[in-house]
């Protein structure tokens, strides 16, 4: 399968929905711009948010598949996807995109 990485490229918050919604909370999100993670055979990778995890895992999934080209030439690099978290007040977009090809599904050069 192969290797994904996931890198969180920026969080958006909106202020009036938490103000008029939201009940205060302290601390909401360890996430980071620029954190990255390595998936492994489309498994979460450690000390990854699991509700970011639970909106990108099957794009995740299937590009260690190989799978890809999601949404017929959404991305420009088609096996890509830019997926956010489900937080409405706060959502975290992530770049997810494979690194690492695995050979044995046939789509690697030969040589």
């Amino acid at each position: 399968m192969n290797k994904i990485l996931i890198t969180a490229i920026r969080q958006t918050v909106y202020h009036d929905l938490m103000a008029k919604y939201e009940n205060p909370i302290e601390h909401t999100c360890n996430v980071k711009e620029g954190m990255q993670w390595i998936s492994i055979d489309g498994k979460q990778p450690e000390g990854m948010c699991i509700s970011a995890w639970l909106s990108m895992h099957e794009f995740v999934e299937s590009l260690a598949r190989g799978e890809g080209n999601f949404y017929d030439g959404w991305m420009k690099n088609p096996m890509s996807a830019m997926i956010s978290c489900n937080d409405g007040f706060r959502p975290f977009s992530f770049y997810i995109e494979v690194i690492e090809e695995d050979c044995k599904q046939g789509c690697c050069p030969k040589g």
